[in-house]
């Protein structure tokens, strides 16, 4: 599994709308490109992400680039990642799938790695859930 944070969006306290409305910036755009052939390497079977704009957004060039389909998830929301989100995460470990979501995601480990924005965990399943492969995409 390819754990992605998604990638910049700028300030949230700059942000005058909805939270989940707010799009990416322009070097956030870059990011979701940049993810296309930084993810190349990696079987890909199905795409998740939290339903906000800037998740869908980020992985967007990539389901796009695979011909496969976004699939939005209420548990990978902000309110829902810390429970039903990382739950999920720990059940998918093993499987070929992109799961884009917030930062506090990466909690789904048991001793998560510092996680900036559009940065790529890869993982496996382990003993005590989702564990981080010896690989980190930053």
């Amino acid at each position: 599994m390819l754990l992605v944070r998604h990638a910049s969006a700028g300030s949230s306290s700059e942000w005058e709308g909805d939270d989940y409305d707010r799009p990416l910036d322009d070097r956030g755009i870059d990011q979701a490109r940049e993810l296309v052939s930084r993810l190349a390497p990696f079987r890909v079977e199905r795409i998740l992400s939290s339903p906000a704009k800037r998740c869908i957004d980020t992985v967007g060039p990539l389901a796009r680039a695979r011909d496969l389909v976004v699939e939005v998830l209420g548990e990978l929301d902000q309110e829902r990642m810390f429970t039903e989100g990382i739950e999920l995460v720990r059940t998918l470990a093993d499987e070929d799938v992109v799961v884009c979501g917030h930062g506090g995601l990466e909690d789904a480990l048991d001793d998560p790695p510092k996680w900036k924005k559009a940065a790529v965990l890869v993982l496996r399943r382990g003993a005590s859930g989702a564990e981080l492969d010896d690989r980190a995409l930053a």
